[in-house]
């Protein structure tokens, strides 16, 4: 909604669902950005962009602290909004994270769906693409195709 408001444009979860699983793609994916509950105008939130195109979700966790209790609070949202969660990763976001393999372990105990890879903090890798590519060498995508 901050952003929308800041280029002048307001966002609509109905304009922005049309034609997207039309592409007849193997998987699509849907970015969202700030959190399940973050608004995208005065009425929807991003949930609502994932209810609406009713596909599964794929949760990324920014490894923090706190992330335990935010991250199962939004597991139980997506539960509750109706949704199923395919699968999650870990990102680390904070390099200096105490505990790490112990937050992604309790995570791992505590959530009903796959983990679907651990991202480094990529944060020296400077251009944006080459930030992309090595992400990706960090995730198996393949559980969400089968």
């Amino acid at each position: 909604e901050i952003a929308s408001c800041l280029v002048g444009s307001e966002m609509c979860i109905r304009d922005s669902t049309s034609g997207v699983l039309m592409q007849g793609a193997n998987l699509t994916l849907v970015e969202g950005a700030g959190g399940w509950r973050v608004p995208v105008n005065e009425r929807e939130t991003l949930a609502d962009l994932a209810i609406a195109l009713g596909i599964p979700v794929v949760l990324v966790v920014g490894m923090r602290l706190g992330c335990i209790n935010h991250t199962l609070l939004t597991v139980e949202a997506i539960t509750r909004d109706g949704l199923t969660l395919a699968g999650w990763v870990a990102n680390c976001i904070d390099p200096q994270m105490a505990e790490l393999d112990a937050n992604i372990m309790t995570l791992q105990h505590r959530i009903q769906a796959p983990m679907l890879g651990v991202v480094p903090n990529l944060a020296n890798i400077e251009k944006a693409s080459a930030r992309m590519a090595a992400c990706q060498t960090y995730l198996d995508l393949e559980m969400l195709l089968n």
